[in-house]
């Protein structure tokens, strides 16, 4: 029998709609000969799909519709138990769809990449690629990422960090500090966010406090950068796992305004979406070799130090009055799969798959060596428990 991939998309976040795209792609990149592919939609309410219809990105424009041809589905959160259950069951019954092999999550931002839908995969113990739940959430969080890469010695621009309750008791204190350690002009960010959304740029008092009032709409933790001025905005894919990796060529993404925006990285410049590779970019990047080298080897020590794992795409940004480099972000679960970036160094989309479903099949192997729990019970042993209460329950 043929290897079943579970493919999950869609999910709770603002970047819904370029995860199916991101999924479409990845689907049918899939080699149907050694594969067999079971695509699980996860709605913007967080209900669970499945079925044909789901392959085709053009019935994505009538949702409701989608839906009405597909059947509501859901996994047990139980170790060991693989099935994929249909929702609509006897009191005595569940129907079994199919069993899952191995999953591939292309779930971008909130709820998917941020290690919440990855710890669900772990209670599983299913097969999965990508980061695991640690991994995923300190990379998803640019302010945690930014403290471990900086304890690591990889270079990041000066930031200060709040959260949004402390913008609003503390705001001028936070004004000042900012001003203080970075000075104009800064960049603003949601802290758990992607895809630019809700990100702008500040160059006084004024649109600081705008852009914070825009960031914190999307989350409870806000990031405020020093803005490199005259940049380069450089990007290198890295695949594999902490201990054995491989990058890929450097991209050069073109932006059409002062920070690459929504539309620059999936519009591509035209109404029909077809997720990262049609953005404007520049593949492999006009660098100089050294430099070239040098972004490729701060991509790959990111996703080391990072403990990441499947494919991943790190951020970075080139001062060029000062040709400094600095990490910007990692993307733990890139749009696109960044299958445009493999295929450039001479892996094709169907072969980058496969070595997805290697990798997690490796880890899932190298994970059941492991000990996690000892043949013990305490309560076996006789006398008091420490910490609880001496004597008899009355």
């Amino acid at each position: 029998m043929k290897t079943n991939i579970g493919v999950f998309f869609g999910g709770r976040s603002t970047e819904h709609e370029i995860s199916i795209i991101s999924a479409s792609q990845a689907m049918s990149a899939i080699n149907r000969d050694r594969y067999d592919v079971t695509p699980i939609y996860i709605t913007k309410q967080g209900e669970w799909y499945t079925g044909e219809a789901l392959f085709d990105v053009a019935n994505y424009r009538d949702v409701p519709a989608l839906l009405a041809k597909c059947r509501k589905v859901f996994m047990i959160p139980e170790k060991g138990n693989f099935n994929l259950y249909s929702s609509k069951h006897s009191l005595f019954k569940k129907p079994v769809i199919t069993r899952l092999d191995v999953v591939i999550p292309v779930l971008h931002g909130s709820n998917g990449e941020d290690g919440i839908f990855e710890g669900v995969l772990e209670t599983i113990d299913i097969p999965f690629a990508g980061c695991n739940t640690l991994s995923s959430a300190n990379g998803m969080d640019k302010i945690t990422m930014k403290m471990i890469l900086r304890e690591c010695g990889i270079p990041v621009v000066d930031y200060v960090w709040f959260t949004d309750k402390e913008w609003y008791s503390k705001r001028d204190e936070l004004i000042a500090r900012i001003e203080e350690k970075i000075g104009y002009p800064v960049i603003v960010k949601p802290a758990n966010l992607g895809s630019s959304v809700g990100i702008g740029r500040a160059v006084n008092r004024e649109q600081l406090i705008e852009k914070v009032d825009t960031a914190e709409k999307y989350s409870s933790r806000i990031i405020v950068e020093r803005m490199v001025e005259n940049l380069k905005e450089i990007n290198c894919s890295v695949l594999g796992d902490c201990d054995e990796y491989q990058t890929s060529v450097c991209e050069e993404p073109i932006k059409s305004g002062e920070i690459l925006s929504y539309e620059d990285k999936y519009m591509g410049g035209s109404k029909g979406a077809k997720g990262m590779q049609a953005s404007e970019k520049r593949i492999p990047a006009d660098l100089p070799q050294e430099m070239s080298d040098r972004i490729r080897y701060l991509a790959g020590e990111t996703f080391r130090v990072l403990s990441c794992h499947g494919v991943s795409r790190v951020d970075v940004i080139v001062d060029a009055d000062t040709n400094d480099i600095y990490v910007n972000e990692i993307n733990t679960i890139p749009g696109s799969l960044s299958f445009y970036l493999w295929e450039a160094t001479g892996i094709p989309f169907d072969k980058l798959m496969d070595k997805l479903v290697a990798l997690a099949l490796k880890r899932q192997r190298e994970k059941s060596h492991k000990t996690v729990s000892y043949d013990q019970n305490i309560f076996s042993m006789g006398g008091g428990v420490k910490g609880g209460v001496k004597g008899k329950l009355k």
